[in-house]
């Protein structure tokens, strides 16, 4: 097990989040991680590679039996400067902190503050983990991110769905390096993922994400006029409204793919030949 002197000496970028880049202006993101089997592991990988400072909050909800007596919060401390809390009914959630769901319970959250619910199987099946993430998506919209672990079955995929409805990402570990992959699969045969990469590489995938600085156009008016084209074809032939939108997230998740213009020329072109249905650009 790693120990807390040693995370220091492990490698770290700069991981406070510019909050004058990136979409934080209000509030903070918070990251919720889902794992099962094998899982463990993997959240440790993770946690290794934050910064005390990140400006970020951490809820892993984990496939817990609902009589275990683990020692979660203990074992995920040592390997991570950041406090580690066992999540109470009502507790508000603080930067810099990393908080561990309990067992027999699912999990929300509601204008930032985490509610523990009685555990509900539906059809035999215990699915916390997508449970947390629909009500992320929904309280921190596009401050949401997802990170989809190790474990068996498909947990997370329909949570991810919902992060990625509200503007948010999806970060998934690689399967190959999984110890069961098939949380991680089964989100990414999904289209979910925004990032597949190792579990001790996500973080700084995600403080890239986050601090992603958007290119100035060169012509704001082009620029502009392409995006409104753009979602008014995209609401008449598909049904998707992206007007609600921050117009900083559609050019942020746009430039990730490259030049801004002439991805919306290329985008607006698709758009209206038929051979190229838009559906095809989700």
């Amino acid at each position: 097990m790693t120990k807390l002197n040693d995370v220091t000496s492990a490698r770290k970028l700069d991981q406070t989040i510019d909050t004058n880049t990136s979409d934080t202006t209000v509030g903070f993101p918070i990251i919720g991680i889902g794992a099962s089997a094998g899982g463990l592991e993997a959240i440790e990988q993770f946690l290794s590679n934050v910064s005390v400072n990140c400006n970020m909050a951490f809820v892993v909800v984990q496939h817990l039996d609902p009589n275990y007596k683990g020692m979660l919060c203990e074992l995920l401390q040592r390997v991570t400067p950041l406090a580690v809390k066992k999540i109470t009914d009502r507790m508000v959630v603080m930067p810099n902190h990393v908080y561990v769901i309990p067992p027999a319970y699912d999990l929300t959250i509601l204008n930032g503050v985490l509610l523990l619910l009685p555990r509900v199987d539906s059809d035999g099946l215990h699915l916390p983990i997508n449970c947390f993430f629909r009500s992320l998506a929904m309280d921190k919209k596009e401050q949401s991110i997802a990170v989809i672990l190790s474990g068996m079955g498909a947990d997370g995929s329909l949570g991810g769905r919902a992060i990625k409805d509200q503007a948010g990402a999806v970060f998934v570990q690689t399967p190959e390096t999984a110890k069961f992959d098939g949380m991680p699969s089964s989100a990414i045969t999904s289209g979910l993922a925004d990032v597949v990469a190792p579990a001790d590489e996500l973080m700084e995938k995600i403080v890239s994400y986050l601090n992603h600085k958007p290119m100035q156009s060169v012509d704001h008016e082009q620029d502009q006029s392409s995006v409104e084209k753009i979602i008014a074809l995209l609401r008449s032939n598909t049904g998707h409204d992206f007007s609600r939108y921050k117009k900083s997230t559609l050019h942020r998740r746009i430039e990730r793919q490259g030049n801004r213009i002439k991805i919306f020329a290329a985008l607006l072109a698709s758009i209206h030949y038929p051979s190229q249905p838009s559906a095809a650009l989700f």
